[in-house]
């Protein structure tokens, strides 16, 4: 067995049974083995869910850092984030309250977006705060990305929410070549970039004063 097919499976049996189900046993049944047989290839738990964060944040690209201005850079890199964490949603519920510690590739994902944050003027300070804050919004939207379509159809209500109802039909029959749930990601996105973009400008004008 090799790394690359226990964690390709893990995330696949992953997907089947949820994070509740995820047992060692169980990724070891999908492999046709006894669960000793993991640990001699991948060590414990905690090292096959930091190799399943490694696989996932792997498609995460940052290779617009120091490239391209702060504002496209981190858009390519959210989403690019999102559509990782999207393919993997069962994902985000398991390892978002785990440490990453283990998990060498994903803390150089991040200090590849740490060195681009600071490189453009953002003071260390606010660095992993303001990180922390588009992840946590880049995830809630991978979610979203597979929630279903009829999410927030109000049914047999909709004559007591006419104006929800009114603006859900307007969405809906509005032209528009990605999904409602693109849409929005990219609607929010936009406005914190925007928002994040204005507050390092002005961060970066202060620090160059003084």
């Amino acid at each position: 067995m090799s790394r690359e097919l226990i964690l390709t499976t893990a995330l696949r049996v992953l997907k089947r049974t949820g994070p509740d189900g995820f047992t060692m046993n169980a990724l070891a049944a999908e492999l046709g083995v006894k669960t000793p047989a993991l640990y001699h290839h991948l060590g414990g738990k905690s090292d096959i869910l930091a190799g399943m964060r490694e696989y996932i944040s792997d498609r995460i690209d940052t290779s617009a850092f120091g490239v391209q201005p702060w504002s496209e850079a981190v858009t390519v890199w959210a989403r690019s984030y999102r559509r990782a964490f999207a393919a993997h949603p069962h994902a985000i519920a398991l390892l978002a309250t785990l440490p990453i510690t283990g998990a060498r590739r994903t803390l150089t994902m991040y200090e590849a977006v740490s060195r681009g944050f600071r490189d453009s003027g953002w003071p260390e300070a606010l660095i992993i705060n303001t990180v922390v804050a588009l992840e946590n919004y880049i995830l809630g939207s991978a979610l979203d990305a597979v929630a279903p379509p009829d999410m927030l159809e109000p049914g047999d209500f909709a004559e007591e929410v006419p104006v929800f109802a009114a603006g859900l039909r307007a969405r809906d029959q509005a032209p528009n070549s990605i999904s409602p749930a693109d849409q929005a990601f990219e609607l929010g996105l936009a406005a914190i970039v925007t928002g994040m973009e204005a507050t390092r400008a002005v961060l970066t004008q202060a620090s160059r004063q003084h």
